[in-house]
């Protein structure tokens, strides 16, 4: 049976790219999206590969474990240090890429024996850690950022670039969506959502603008949330640009995701948690795309080298390279922190 046809000269929606959605199939079709910059639909472009693999230095016969185990692109990179004789434990809290990634992972001839995939975020990495059997770990990486496979896909509800549901959820499965989020908020308390969680100028309007019911008392989907935000704040503001008004929008989904899964209380956890999860002489590495996260990972970093724990930590914030940023858009954004553990014996 034939696939049905796109209309129009190029596919539009995602789900219409199933060339960039089956690179085993169509490679010469995703080279084509690449060469030209952009990041294939599904596709996951590991951001500061050789950057995390400088501050995380991981060497033969370490334990390594990425806490945002994602599309794999940093795990794989760690694994071919590590080998032989180490090993590397993936986390992830996403049901529906974990699967996918770990059978990657397994088609590039990684087995059990050297990679093992749990469905957790990085809140529990003492529990991961003890059920494989471990202490500690070598070297550890936490990628904060959602990935492209999660922001391209119409259906999760991450971006307010394609129509879909406010769902937002990294676990599809549990908790709240976004759209409920917003519907059972005061606007007041959205409003302190907004402001607290993506610094944005105009949390109040915006707020106001999202409890205005909609016809017929439906709730917001992608789409509604970008017009009614948009056009709110022209109105309010003749003279914003529309790339001021995208920014409000970019931020505003920021910030109800960042709630909907409890990122910030998840983030406060493993930075607790990481010294007594990290070897002496362990290294950790952290990339973060939102100055509330840099700001936690910087205070605990500097908290953990003036009370001993940490012998050093990265003195300035790494960023992308400038032809990172233009090969990778979303690389922009990301800061990367480190710190290593001090070699003292740790106590029991």
């Amino acid at each position: 049976m034939r696939r049905p046809r796109y209309s129009g000269k190029n596919p539009r929606t995602f789900h219409e790219k199933y060339k960039e959605l089956n690179p085993d199939r169509y490679a010469s079709e995703v080279q084509k999206v690449l060469a030209s910059g952009k990041t294939p639909a599904g596709m996951h472009r590991p951001i500061m590969v050789e950057e995390v693999l400088q501050c995380l230095r991981p060497a033969p016969g370490e334990v390594a474990v990425d806490c945002t185990l994602g599309g794999g692109g940093h795990a794989r990179a760690i694994l071919e240090r590590v080998l032989p004789g180490g090993r590397l434990i993936g986390l992830d809290i996403d049901p529906l890429e974990l699967p996918r990634t770990e059978a990657m992972l397994r088609a590039a001839g990684f087995g059990p024996e050297v990679f093992v995939a749990h469905h957790s975020n990085f809140a529990g990495l003492p529990q991961v850690l003890a059920a494989e059997g471990l202490a500690r770990a070598d070297v550890i990486l936490a990628d904060l950022g959602v990935s492209s496979m999660q922001l391209d896909n119409p259906d999760r509800g991450f971006s307010h670039k394609t129509a879909g549901p406010l769902d937002m959820r990294m676990n599809p499965s549990r908790g709240a969506t976004a759209a409920q989020l917003v519907a059972r908020l005061s606007e007041l308390a959205l409003a302190m959502l907004l402001e607290e969680h993506a610094d944005e100028p105009d949390a109040p309007l915006i707020a106001s603008l999202l409890k205005r019911p909609l016809p017929g008392n439906k709730e917001h989907t992608t789409a509604t949330v970008d017009v009614v935000i948009r056009e709110g704040l022209v109105v309010e503001h003749p003279r914003l640009t529309r790339e001021e008004a995208t920014a409000s929008i970019r931020r505003t989904f920021q910030a109800l995701r960042i709630a909907v899964n409890d990122e910030f209380s998840t983030l406060d956890a493993l930075l607790r948690s990481l010294p007594q999860c990290l070897a002496p002489g362990g290294r950790a590495a952290i990339l973060s795309f939102h100055s509330g996260e840099d700001r936690r990972v910087k205070k605990a970093f500097q908290s953990g080298l003036r009370d001993g724990i940490y012998i050093a930590v990265a003195d300035d914030v790494i960023r992308a390279t400038p032809e990172e940023q233009r090969a990778n858009p979303r690389a922009s954004s990301a800061k990367l922190r480190w710190a290593e553990r001090s070699p003292e014996v740790l106590r029991s």
